[in-house]
C-alpha cells in the first residue's frame, strides 16, 4: 500500500508495551475498533505473547512485531521465517547490511522488513560513547539508503529525522517513527521526540505510541485524539 493510500485511523500503532498477555487483551478489548495496528516488543513477546500476534491477526488487526533482529544472515533468515507464519504486518531488524539483506531474502509475500536507524533514546553523545564518529542524523541517513538499496520495506527512526530520511527514499518506503508525545505528554527516556501532527506533517507514515495511550485514564479517547490529530495534518 502507497503512503498515500493509507487511512488516517490505520496510521496509529498502539504498542502494546504491557506486562503479560492478559492485560495486553484487556487493553484491546478497551481500545475496541478504535485501534486497527498494533506492536508488539520484548515486554509482552517474552511474555507469552507472540500467540497474540496469530490471535490478532485473525481478529483483522495488523500487528508491528519489534523484535529488532541482529545476528549472522542464516540466523537472521530462519527468525525471518518463523515470524512470516505468524501473520504479522512489520517487523524490525538492525539496520547493519547483512542483518537487512537476510531479513528481505527471507521475509516472504506479506512480511514487510522495518530497518531501525538509530534508537531515539539515543543522542549524538550516546552515539559517540558506542564508537560512533557519525552524529545520529549522519548515521540515520547512511542507514536509510543503504536500506532502500537492499530492498527493505520500510525505516524505524525518530521524527527529527523523518524529513530528511523521506527526501531519501521518497515514497518507496514507509516510514515508522516512535518516539511520538501528544503535547504536554512526558517524554520518558525518549530523548528525540515530536507531537503527532508535527511528526505527519515531517513525512512519517505511521506513529507509533505506546505509554501516552496505554496509560491514559481513557486509553480509547487518547487514540481518537492522536488520530484527529493525524486527521487533521494530513489536510
Amino acid at each position: 500500500m502507497k503512503p498515500a493510500e493509507i487511512a488516517p485511523r490505520d496510521r496509529l500503532i498502539v504498542a502494546l508495551d504491557l506486562p503479560g498477555v492478559a492485560a495486553a487483551e484487556a487493553m484491546v478489548d478497551r481500545l475496541g475498533d478504535a485501534v486497527t495496528f498494533y506492536k508488539i516488543g520484548y515486554q509482552l513477546a517474552y511474555a507469552g505473547g507472540l500467540p497474540l500476534v496469530q490471535k490478532l491477526a485473525g481478529s483483522g488487526k495488523k500487528v508491528f512485531l519489534d523484535l529488532k533482529m541482529h545476528d549472522i544472515g542464516n540466523t537472521v533468515s530462519r527468525g525471518v521465517e518463523s515470524v512470516a507464519k505468524l501473520g504479522a504486518t512489520f517487523l524490525t531488524v538492525h539496520a547493519y547490511p547483512q542483518t537487512m539483506k537476510a531479513a528481505v531474502e527471507a521475509r516472504g509475500e506479506r512480511l514487510k522488513i522495518l530497518a531501525v536507524t538509530v534508537l531515539t533514546s539515543y543522542d549524538d553523545g550516546d552515539l559517540h560513547a558506542a564508537g560512533y564518529r557519525l552524529s545520529v542524523s549522519d548515521l540515520v541517513e547512511a542507514r536509510a539508503q543503504q536500506a532502500q538499496v537492499l530492498g527493505v520495506d520500510g525505516i524505524v527512526c525518530s521524527p527529527e529525522e523523518a524529513a530528511r530520511v523521506h527526501k531519501i527514499v521518497g515514497h518507496q518506503m514507509h516510514l515508522v517513527t516512535p518516539g511520538v508525545r501528544p503535547a504536554g505528554s512526558a517524554t520518558g527516556d525518549q530523548k528525540r521526540v515530536m507531537t503527532p501532527g508535527r511528526a505527519i506533517a515531517a513525512g512519517a507514515d505511521y506513529l507509533v505510541v505506546g505509554r501516552p495511550i496505554v496509560e491514559a485514564a481513557d486509553p480509547r479517547a487518547a487514540a481518537e485524539a492522536i488520530q484527529a490529530e493525524i486527521s487533521q495534518a494530513l489536510v
